[in-house]
């Protein structure tokens, strides 16, 4: 059910707030001492409980180039209702036990936008943790698992469905446009990974496994003609992979592992009403089997240094009807997260991905490389201060379908850059004030004249100021 507007009329304008929706703020860290301690006791196996408000201002929704002819940005002010409730099941247990968390925790969102109310969605937002530790072994799954209910019609990038073909330009926009926006959809999104770790002296053994699913729930319709002429179809995609990494405890804090993963990532097909792109006599879709040999660093070099690193070769097999210029390839994984803390009241985090994945759009594969910095201060006992900058480049250039809107043809990248302070006034209470500027970018330059590259350049604000009580 979506909530009407009339369900927010009642709050009062401090009430109607948004929160800084990138990474942990001062807020969400326990005061080392709130200046009031008082506040609703709730049962230890509640483990959150609390209600935030936020009110916010997007000024470029569908986030296009605003070049004419094509779209002009839409802004629209945006409510959002936080709710939360988390249990954990351990302290019912009494001790001792093998279990360390049980919980379950239900965080939804629900986004209004006022000018724009298509846009509108409530996240339901449900995540799972089971932690279990023996004498020389340990457990853990983690699972966050989220239904949109949003609008079954994905956005439409066209002026009209009655003018001139130059009107349809906003059909070559940036990839990350296309995303966004995707995310206000109609779908189900499910993450997933598990992993058993065996101690055996200075050598362990750990078996894990992964999911990541995307259902997308919204409507196809044939682009090429009205009433839909530059409407974007979305397509369901998956990877799931299972493997074992040895590791070897070089220090106390350090250890050295070596993996393997094999996979699948699965990629939806389109009806051939859809889209009639054929390879060997198949509709185009670029599901394929994968493995990876991984070698990483995780541990402590330094009390105030985290570090977690993993990369190595991917060995692909795509299947038949993949639009690919190589059915095998050999790719790049990596990841990173290194955290350090400059001082007591300071963090300094950065976070890296390269992987091969499948597109929502259907069709070609692309190469995911995202790179973030973000960091955060305590100011003071209640004051926090957050900033972060986040690279991301989607590179599609390993395919060869260069027909249509040419998915081939696309490398496209978003630079943000991110700002935010928090308040807490005592244990319970708090605001945050955020703000976040998104560049989007084109980054092929020998784009053929009639693809209208400069489309796919745009730049994407918004602002957001936030209030949340814990009980």
């Amino acid at each position: 059910m979506k909530i009407s507007m009339r369900s927010v009329y009642g709050l009062t304008p401090f009430a109607i707030i948004s929160a800084w929706a990138a990474g942990t703020s001062a807020a969400d860290q326990p005061p080392a001492a709130g200046p009031i301690t008082s506040g609703l006791s709730k049962p230890r196996w509640v483990s959150d409980l609390s209600f935030g408000v936020k009110e916010g201002y997007d000024d470029n929704v569908l986030l296009v180039a605003g070049r004419t002819p094509g779209l002009s940005p839409q802004s629209s002010w945006i409510t959002t209702l936080s709710p939360k409730v988390g249990v954990d099941l351990v302290p019912l247990l009494g001790r001792p036990t093998i279990w360390q968390t049980l919980s379950l925790t239900y965080a939804p969102d629900f986004n209004i936008y006022r000018d724009a109310c298509s846009e509108s969605y409530n996240a339901h937002k449900l995540a799972s943790t089971i932690k279990a530790k023996g004498s020389d072994w340990s457990f853990a799954f983690d699972n966050t698992f989220l239904f949109n209910d949003g609008s079954s019609q994905a956005p439409t990038f066209a002026l009209n469905q009655t003018g001139p073909a130059a009107d349809q330009l906003d059909k070559y926009r940036n990839i990350y446009s296309t995303a966004a926006v995707r995310e206000r959809r109609k779908q189900i999104q499910d993450r997933a990974t598990v992993t058993l770790q065996y101690d055996l002296g200075k050598v362990f053994l750990r078996p894990t496994a992964s999911l990541l699913d995307y259902n997308l729930m919204t409507d196809w319709h044939s682009n090429t003609h009205a009433p839909y002429l530059g409407y974007q179809n979305y397509v369901d995609r998956s990877d799931v992979n299972g493997g074992t990494d040895v590791g070897y405890k070089i220090t106390q804090g350090m250890a050295v592992t070596l993996g393997y993963r094999y996979g699948h990532q699965y990629q939806q097909s389109f009806p051939n009403a859809i889209d009639n792109s054929v390879a060997n006599g198949r509709q185009e879709q670029s599901s394929n089997d994968y493995q990876r040999i991984l070698a990483g660093l995780e541990g402590h070099p330094w009390s105030w240094l985290n570090v977690k690193l993993a990369g190595g070769p991917d060995f692909r097999d795509y299947n038949p009807a993949a639009a690919v210029f190589n059915h095998h390839p050999t790719k790049f994984y990596g990841e990173a997260q290194l955290t350090a803390t400059i001082t007591t009241n300071q963090t300094l985090t950065f976070n890296y991905k390269q992987w091969q994945w499948v597109s929502s759009v259907g069709k070609v594969p692309y190469y995911e490389s995202t790179y973030g910095l973000t960091y955060h201060a305590n100011l003071t006992r209640q004051l926090g201060l957050d900033l972060g900058t986040k690279l991301a480049n989607s590179d599609y250039t390993t395919g060869n379908n260069d027909v249509g809107n040419a998915p081939s043809l696309h490398n496209d990248s978003m630079l943000t850059f991110s700002g935010g302070l928090s308040y807490a006034f005592n244990r319970n209470f708090s605001v945050s004030l955020a703000y976040a500027n998104d560049f989007g970018r084109n980054n092929s330059k020998d784009l053929p004249a009639a693809f209208h590259r400069d489309y796919r350049n745009f730049e994407h604000q918004t602002v957001f100021l936030a209030a949340a009580y814990k009980f």
